[in-house]
């Protein structure tokens, strides 16, 4: 009697650990990512030239590939690894953001993606991202 209670007791702890972690996971990545007024309303400073959009994609295949995907799909070789699912990039929900939302998502980052101006001082490189992110389309 004592060893069925105690398997019992075992089996509630197990599921409720297990339905704890799932719905960390879910709010983890459920959480939606609204960049600050401020940022919404900026205008890309930076024009969307061949020389910028070249500079975005060489920034993005050296800093944002390996997640992101080569074609932005959220498909990256470590996309698997994180805990949240990169953003396919193509998609018009991704694409209707303004180019200041964007700037402001590369810069400061959150949960697994890092905050590119750490890396990235300057602030013409995370325009050129942005720039260089607008050319995915499906």
């Amino acid at each position: 009697m004592k060893n069925k209670k105690m398997k019992s007791q075992i089996l509630v702890f197990i599921t409720l650990f297990v339905l704890i972690q799932f719905g960390i996971v879910v709010g983890y990545q459920s959480t939606p990512w609204v960049a600050p007024e401020k940022y919404q309303n900026m205008s890309n400073p930076v024009g969307a030239s061949a020389t910028s959009i070249a500079a975005g994609r060489a920034l993005f295949t050296k800093n944002c590939q390996d997640c992101h995907g080569k074609r932005g799909l959220g498909d990256g070789t470590k996309a698997p690894d994180l805990k949240t699912t990169p953003p396919d990039m193509t998609s018009s929900k991704f694409q209707s953001q303004s180019d200041g939302s964007l700037f402001y998502k590369i810069s400061e980052g959150r949960n697994d993606m890092p905050r590119a101006k750490k890396d990235l001082p300057d602030d013409e490189d995370r325009w050129n991202l942005v720039n260089y992110v607008r050319t995915f389309r499906k």
